[in-house]
């Protein structure tokens, strides 16, 4: 008689799909706006308490694990340059460019991730694309450590799609710093939110055509190699 296996293929659960965006960035991004606007906490405090977890997360990695968690450590910058900027004041130009420094923050963030071979927008582009089907996170797997015959296609995809994501954010800076000094003010407190919606939407359509499409195509043949490999199952006597 042969044994029941399929606790062994745990199809992971959204949640654990979600997990590293939901802790990494969530939490933090939530507890922010709990604490500013549900508790009444100035935005100084607001911000540093909604960098404990974030804090608390790229310590343990450090210390315990060995490992930078990337999500974790970015939030932590951002939240700290974010501190910093509260302090900045009277000028209402310089204040419209503060925005374009914590959007700086992410790029550079994202694209040193890049460079460092672990790219940071993986974490956000892997649930889609796995959606929680246990055989897509074997080929995932297999994928990124290099054991299956499109590896290397496949990885360089990914680092595309967090050097997109870099590249977009750090133009998107670069173009509303310009605009905090050379546009009108009244002008440029709606514009920048224009701004950060199209370069949001160049974001999506270019990396989804670079880097999402390719792979998805890349993960299922994955998926059909893994099939076709897999032994036949023992049939009960």
């Amino acid at each position: 008689m042969t044994k029941n296996t399929g606790n062994q293929d745990r199809r992971p659960s959204t949640l654990d799909n979600f997990k590293p965006l939901l802790i990494d960035v969530a939490v933090p991004l939530g507890s922010y706006y709990l604490f500013k606007d549900a508790f009444g906490m100035s935005t100084f405090a607001a911000l540093a308490w909604s960098s404990v977890v974030p804090a608390v997360r790229t310590v343990w990695g450090l210390v315990k694990e060995r490992t930078t968690n990337a999500l974790a450590g970015l939030i932590l910058v951002v939240n700290v340059v974010s501190l910093l900027l509260t302090f900045v004041s009277g000028d209402p130009r310089l204040m419209l460019a503060k925005d374009s420094a914590v959007s700086s923050t992410i790029a550079i963030g994202i694209l040193v991730s890049v460079a460092l071979g672990k790219p940071m927008m993986t974490a956000g582009m892997k649930p889609f694309l796995v959606k929680g089907d246990a055989a897509k996170e074997a080929a995932w797997e297999r994928l990124v450590s290099g054991s299956a015959a499109g590896s290397a296609a496949f990885r360089s995809k990914e680092r595309a799609f967090s050097v997109v994501w870099g590249l977009v954010l750090f133009a998107e800076c670069v173009v509303r710093a310009v605009g905090a000094y050379t546009i009108p003010v009244d002008t440029m407190v709606w514009l920048g939110s224009v701004i950060m919606f199209v370069a949001m939407a160049i974001g999506f359509v270019v990396s989804g055509g670079l880097a999402v499409g390719p792979m998805e195509g890349m993960l299922e043949a994955e998926v059909e190699a893994g099939r076709e490999q897999r032994p036949p199952l023992a049939v009960a006597a």
